[in-house]
């Protein structure tokens, strides 16, 4: 009977040892997974406030717009 306990206990201790590694390395991956998602965030910020700023200052006649929103008008 001791041996059943004990086969028990150390293949309870390997199972809660597993669940540990797995739970570091969800953690890891979440952490990775924010921080993209972070600097989509940002960079999709940054893209919008020059989308904004080229097109106030074209509609207030403070400058054209950006060449590169021309060449992509010439080529269609």
């Amino acid at each position: 009977m001791k041996i059943k306990a004990t086969a028990l206990l150390i293949t309870s201790l390997l199972v809660l040892a597993g669940c540990d590694q797995a739970e570091k390395s969800a953690q890891q991956l979440m952490g990775k997974a924010a921080e993209s998602a972070k600097q989509a965030i940002d960079d999709t910020h940054k893209a919008a406030e020059q989308a904004l700023s080229d097109a106030t200052g074209v509609l207030s006649g403070k400058k054209e717009p950006s060449e590169k929103s021309e060449s992509s008008s010439q080529e269609i």
